[in-house]
């Protein structure tokens, strides 16, 4: 009865309470909602540059983009390095788009409709529409080819690729011509006063003739210096603004375990290879037995000499058609070839096609026919240009069908051996995996002797038996390591701990490692004396590693860079004595050789210095030294000088001054030029310095 009273007296308020509790789990429930697609949100971005974030899914069109590029100039083979490099270009695109866009949008330059029309059709067109739409013959821009490409483009329906391709062509010609804009407005605001041209000139002619003693750091030993904390100190104040880090770096130690290929690998590579060889010297089918057989699956074409490597090519260009050569072995690789023809061919070719596509054309009978027509026409005098407008269904259809001039190497088999077996002048139709095309040959220039060979190749890889072998050390080492000391555990397995320090999140190389990104994504995810989750595989290593030290972005401490300042403060404490015993020399002294004798050395004469180039011959780059000298009077000793090789002390013997600037206005000009190749690469170094930029990169790459 006293609970039921209880409640009755209090139940306002515990309505209330339980109400404002909903309400505050209902707060908090849309507050979790609402931050877990946020959070989730910033999972999936690469960076951010002054507030712009960038998400993978864009980024990785760029890379995949800049890849495909790389692959096409490079024959389609990529290296670890040069798919690090395509994430690097990608990165600097982003980044120079976006602090660049956002500067000419706060001091207002920009391209107007009426500019853009006129980079397109008027006087002075962009040298993007030259390119791409220009006579090879004149230089000039076709018009009738560009109006005609115009008037197709605005017969397109909304979003149409050909329309989404020129919008995309205008805005990176919008762009090109921003950035020159920008670049002009920095060039144009360089001035060169006729003092400083003086200086340059002088600076660069004026020859300093003059003697040295020098006292060598190396002269004394480490092991005899010992720094004090005050030395450390008073070095890292003094250089202070030079122990700032870029962004976060780490380092971490490791073992290797080798799982190269053996001797055995080898020997196995190669007796498979010979077998191969006998195999294809009597095949039928040259072209699918090198297809079935080989790693790289080069195709049965012509190619010239200097094509393959040294070693194949000798034989294959020595040898006779149906001989077959090999096996050679060239860097890691068996090789061998059967010489099917040996002919004179021309080296290069300039053509233009029309590709007519036989899904869009009913089938490739049609398409056939409907290629003869037009062959056709162009044979009674037909304009190729604008029939390839017409017609085309390629990317070469607004630029008249021009493929330009190439060398054997460039086309596909079929292709290629049609143009380059033809004559100038011919027209013809063929019809390759691409489509069916109307070919023109335009010229060839000159002949020389070319194969065609079927090739089969064996890379010499490590057998699944050195594999196991060389995994099982290190996941025994792995096991022994985890929770115990690493630098211990790896001595008492006989094994050499190797240091990684300072690793930037994208470099793309580690000394002694191969192909190391993946162990670099594990060190940013850990945590300092971590170690590795597992045994990393880096194609015929398998390695173990331990993180050691994390390095923020931003200012260092003295006890982050002490290590590393070690040699440079020991230099100093040892300038210190070095300076005690060259001032003692200079007591008295009237002349450099005296100061050399006190010191048991020998003074070096040196002609013709310029203070432009600061370098004494045989020794290192001395700004101080140098500066000092062209501070001296003729005959004056110089105080003694901490330089980087050691303390000098110095004598000038003469000064040799330049004739008179005459032209003082070319002289200006001359350094004025000098200071415009760098000023746009400053301007946007200190964009650069002032932008808000995170980089997650290495989280996907």
């Amino acid at each position: 009865m006293g609970l039921m009273t209880f409640l009755r007296n209090r139940a306002g308020i515990i309505i209330v309470v339980i109400i404002g509790l909903a309400i505050v789990a209902f707060l908090l429930g849309d507050v979790i909602r609402f931050g877990t697609p946020f959070w989730a949100s910033h999972q999936n971005e690469v960076g951010s540059i002054d507030g712009e974030s960038i998400s993978y899914q864009d980024f990785n069109n760029q890379v995949e983009q800049s890849t495909n590029n790389m692959r096409q100039q490079m024959g389609g083979n990529m290296s670890p390095q040069m798919s690090a490099y395509a994430v690097e270009d990608a990165w600097n695109q982003n980044l120079r788009r976006l602090l660049l866009n956002k500067e000419l949008e706060r001091i207002g330059l920009s391209v107007g409709k009426n500019e853009l029309q006129d980079m397109v059709t008027g006087k002075n067109p962009s040298p993007m529409i030259v390119q791409n739409f220009g006579n090879p013959q004149t230089g000039q821009v076709d018009m009738a080819q560009l109006n005609q490409f115009l008037s197709n483009v605005a017969k397109e329906p909304a979003n149409s690729e050909l329309g989404n391709q020129w919008e995309g062509f205008l805005k990176a010609m919008k762009e090109g011509k921003l950035q020159q804009k920008y670049n002009n407005l920095i060039q144009n605001s360089v001035y060169v006063t006729s003092l400083e041209a003086n200086e340059d000139y002088n600076q660069r002619n004026k020859i300093a003739n003059f003697s040295y003693v020098l006292l060598d750091y190396a002269s004394l030993p480490d092991k005899d210096v010992k720094p004090s904390d005050a030395d450390y100190q008073k070095f890292y104040d003094e250089h202070k603004t030079s122990f700032k880090n870029e962004a976060e770096t780490r380092s971490f130690e490791y073992v290797v375990f080798n799982a190269k290929p053996t001797a055995q690998d080898t020997v196995l590579a190669k007796e498979t290879v010979t077998k191969l060889t006998k195999e294809l010297a009597t095949s039928t089918n040259d072209s699918l037995f090198a297809a079935s057989n080989s790693e790289q699956k080069r195709p049965v074409a012509y190619i010239k000499k200097g094509t393959l490597s040294p070693a194949l090519d000798s034989l294959v260009f020595s040898a006779a058609a149906g001989t077959t050569v090999g096996p050679v072995y060239t860097n890691g690789v068996y090789e061998s070839a059967k010489v099917l023809d040996v002919r004179n061919s021309p080296d290069s070719v300039t053509a233009r096609h029309i590709l007519l596509n036989p899904a869009t054309e009913g089938g490739i009978d049609k398409a056939k026919a409907k290629a003869d027509s037009i062959k056709n026409l162009i044979v009674n005098g037909g304009n190729f240009a604008a029939l390839a407008v017409e017609f085309g269904t390629d990317g070469t259809k607004d630029n008249g069908g021009e493929l330009g001039t190439f060398a054997r190497g460039s086309m596909i088999p079929a292709f290629e051996d049609a143009v380059f077996n033809a004559k100038p002048g011919d027209v013809f139709v063929l019809n390759t995996q691409y489509g069916v095309h109307i070919i023109k040959v335009d010229a060839q220039k000159g002949m020389s002797k070319v194969v065609k060979a079927a090739i089969i190749d064996k890379s010499v890889t490590s057998s699944n038996e050195t594999l196991r072998a060389a995994y099982s050390k290190a996941s025994d080492f792995f096991g022994k390591a985890n929770g115990k000391d690493f630098n211990e555990a790896a001595k008492k397995a006989g094994l050499t701990v190797d240091h990684a320090e300072n690793i930037a999140p994208m470099q793309p190389s580690i000394q002694n490692l191969e192909s190391p990104r993946e162990l670099i994504k594990w060190a940013f995810k850990a945590d300092k004396g971590d170690l590795t989750d597992k045994v990393y595989e880096l194609d015929n290593q398998y390695v173990v590693a331990k993180l050691t030290s994390i390095r923020p972005k931003g200012q260092l401490s003295l006890a982050d860079v002490k290590k590393e300042i070690e040699p440079a403060v020991l230099n100093k404490v040892k300038a210190a004595q070095l300076e005690q015993k060259l001032n003692g020399a200079l007591k008295g002294a009237k002349s450099i050789n005296e100061v050399a004798q006190k010191v048991g050395k020998t003074a070096k004469a040196e002609q013709n210095i310029v203070f432009a180039n600061p370098v004494l011959p045989g020794v290192a780059q001395e700004n101080k030294v140098v500066g000092t000298v062209f501070g001296l009077q003729p005959k004056q000793l110089s105080k003694p000088i901490e330089g980087t090789q050691g303390v000098y002390v110095v004598e000038a013997t003469d000064f040799v001054n330049p004739p008179a600037l005459t032209d003082i206005n070319r002289q200006k000009q001359q350094v004025s030029q000098q200071v415009k190749q760098r000023a746009a690469n400053q301007a946007f170094q200190a964009l650069l310095d002032k932008a808000e930029i995170t980089d997650n990169r290495v989280r996907f790459y």
